[in-house]
């Protein structure tokens, strides 16, 4: 399995809602949060932080999270699916600024989903 090796971001606006994501390494559940946190402070001002991370631990299984953060549409699913869609191992953090239009589970997915894959694009 890849491991994600570098960071990279994606921002993808929808709806005047903003969606920052951020693809990193991560070998832990630890090195996971750590990462959710980071973004939670340098985004203070987001509403939601929603991440995924998928890796091998010390006895070769594999371990897998999600989390929504509160956000409908289940956007830590869809973020783990595009590691495991990739075979990647890491963390994908997505962030949302709530711009003042509902966009639904439908939308609040789709937008999820393009700002996740336009991160991992740029690895």
């Amino acid at each position: 399995m890849p491991r994600i090796t570098t960071t990279a971001e994606c921002t993808v606006t929808e709806k005047r809602s903003k969606f920052v994501a951020l693809a990193a390494p991560a070998s832990t559940v630890d090195e996971a949060k750590k990462a959710v946190r980071e973004r939670a402070r340098k985004h203070h001002k987001a509403r939601h932080h929603c991440w995924a991370c998928r890796f091998r631990d010390e006895d070769d299984r594999l371990v897998e999270q999600a989390r929504d953060d509160g956000e409908v549409g289940r956007p830590g699913m869809i973020l783990l699916e595009q590691l495991r869609r990739d075979d990647l191992e890491g963390v994908i953090v997505v962030s949302r600024f709530f711009g003042g239009v509902k966009l639904g589970p439908a939308g609040v997915g789709r937008a999820f989903r393009a700002a996740g894959e336009g991160a991992i694009a740029k690895l």
